[in-house]
């Protein structure tokens, strides 16, 4: 049997040339899922992504296998998922690029956190380079560091974690829609990662946490949580992300006709 895939753990680059590409996730979700192989000259010649030069396609191809080939699953849903709202959309983006960027998913699901919950409701690219200072290899020079806190900042704009691309930059929630939360959900019982369910930084990374989470868990409708003292059960609705996709696309094309 295969091991599930996992989030990835060593520190890379991919970032300072892809950050969040929301709209460019989204025609790669619709190109990616049939049967025909996927590869930088098609994107180019179907012009998938516009008038984007070959050799920027092949980097942009590059960073949306890392983020979305790697967990199969995941891609044949977002593939058939054509109706997704642009705020699930938006999330769905974020909680990918977190399980490819062991450093997103750092600034985003702790440094970020941090702040809010010390109270220090801002935050500025001086003070993200130092961070990634203290993160990544001695390596990095104070150029490459301050590449790597524009590029986290711009794509926790996108995400909606932070309410500016100027400093000082307000740290900020987006909303949570119902199936976005479902989404990371069923995903995160088929992936690899550190933490529980309960607690991790995908949820902590847009305020999901403790009996607030909870709470939203208890009025979802795809699983029935139960929490009795130290003992809680989740009562998954649906065996895998697979059997949720069918379900709910199914729903979403009945609502529609």
């Amino acid at each position: 049997m295969s091991a599930s895939p996992g989030e990835a753990t060593a520190v890379h680059t991919r970032l300072l040339k892809c950050a969040l590409g929301i709209d460019d996730a989204r025609a790669y979700w619709s190109h990616a899922g049939n049967a025909k192989p996927v590869t930088a000259r098609r994107a180019f010649d179907e012009y998938w992504f516009g008038a984007r030069s070959l050799p920027w396609i092949e980097i942009l191809l590059s960073n949306m296998r890392a983020r979305f080939e790697a967990f199969p699953s995941a891609l044949h849903t977002l593939h058939r998922w054509s109706n997704m709202a642009p705020d699930t959309r938006q999330l769905i983006c974020h909680w990918h690029l977190q399980l490819s960027d062991p450093l997103y998913r750092s600034f985003a699901g702790e440094y970020l956190v941090e702040r809010r919950a010390n109270g220090r409701m801002t935050v500025t690219r001086d003070l993200v380079a130092s961070w990634v200072g203290d993160q990544g290899p001695e390596r990095w020079t104070m150029a490459t560091r301050i590449q790597f806190a524009s590029k986290l900042l711009s794509a926790a704009f996108s995400a909606g974690l932070v309410a500016s691309n100027r400093d000082p930059r307000q740290i900020v929630l987006p909303r949570v829609p119902d199936d976005a939360l479902e989404y990371l959900l069923y995903l995160m019982r088929e992936v690899t990662f550190e933490g529980g369910l309960l607690e991790n930084q995908y949820l902590a990374s847009v305020g999901l946490e403790g009996r607030f989470l909870e709470g939203r868990l208890a009025s979802l409708p795809g699983m029935q949580f139960v929490r009795q003292g130290d003992l809680f059960d989740f009562g998954w609705r649906h065996p895998n992300l697979a059997a949720w996709t069918k379900a709910n696309l199914q729903d979403a094309e009945e609502l529609a006709q």
